[in-house]
């Protein structure tokens, strides 16, 4: 007999998806956490390293709205390219090439970067980013 087939998102539309409306909400200046609803969990946590200017633990839709907020402000331009994924039941595996561009002075910097991604029901509810070189990106915010 034959099983149903499980349409669950692969990796890459889950990744997809979760970029394209966190890009939608940091280019749109928008202050609605309805777009965020789409791809990221009501339950969502954010693990943003120490040494960040948006460090700590975001959580919620509310806190990931204050994260990504925070970062317009810091950034003028967020770019992923190069984008590899692997799964593995919920949690996603991500590595791509990112590029920041400080709102401050236009400097601009790209290196690797992966992250950890775990998903409930087609929405992210964890995410913990490893960014390359933190010293890197303070020092363009200088």
């Amino acid at each position: 007999m034959d099983k149903p087939l499980d349409r669950r998102r692969t990796a890459m539309e889950l990744i997809e998806n979760m970029f394209n409306v966190e890009m939608r909400f940091l280019q749109s200046g928008s202050e609605s956490l309805d777009v965020l609803a789409c791809a990221f969990h009501a339950e969502i946590v954010v693990h943003e390293p120490r040494s960040l200017p948006y460090a700590g633990d975001w959580k919620g839709l509310d806190g990931v709205g204050v994260l990504f907020r925070k970062m317009r402000e810091i950034w003028s331009d967020v770019a992923v390219e190069d984008l590899q994924v692997a799964q593995n039941d919920d949690t996603v595996f991500m590595s791509c090439s990112l590029s920041l561009t400080s709102r401050a002075n236009g400097a601009t910097i790209k290196q690797p970067f992966a992250e950890v991604l775990r998903f409930k029901d087609d929405r992210l509810i964890e995410g913990t980013p490893f960014y390359h070189d933190t010293s890197e990106i303070l020092a363009i915010l200088r």
